[in-house]
């Protein structure tokens, strides 16, 4: 169940759990027993998500309108397309004898 917050008149802000069909009914004090209408003193608690969650959504939200393609960094040998020659073949055919080119 969601928090709200009230502010009574006489007594002054308080929270309480309700349903969420109740969120615009008015609320009595816990303190005096008189309706105190629903009011927004504070804002929704986000930092509740991790800090690794957290910097993931803010990576994609900046780069969504320009997303970059990583760079080749791997080494002369690892085996990725970036080493085919010409002709589509393997350049180290003797590295992996039971591969022929896929």
């Amino acid at each position: 169940m969601p928090v709200y917050e009230y502010c009574c008149d006489v007594c002054g802000a308080f929270s309480a759990h309700r349903p969420m069909a109740h969120y615009r009914e008015p609320h009595d004090c816990p303190a005096c027993g008189v309706p105190a209408p629903r009011v927004i003193l504070t804002a929704p608690s986000l930092a509740a998500m991790d800090s690794g969650r957290r910097a993931a959504f803010g990576i994609n939200e900046r780069s969504a309108h320009a997303p970059q393609q990583a760079a080749h960094v791997h080494g002369p040998r690892c085996g990725c397309a970036g080493d085919r020659t010409a002709g589509g073949a393997k350049s180290f055919p003797g590295a992996r004898p039971w591969m022929i080119s896929h």
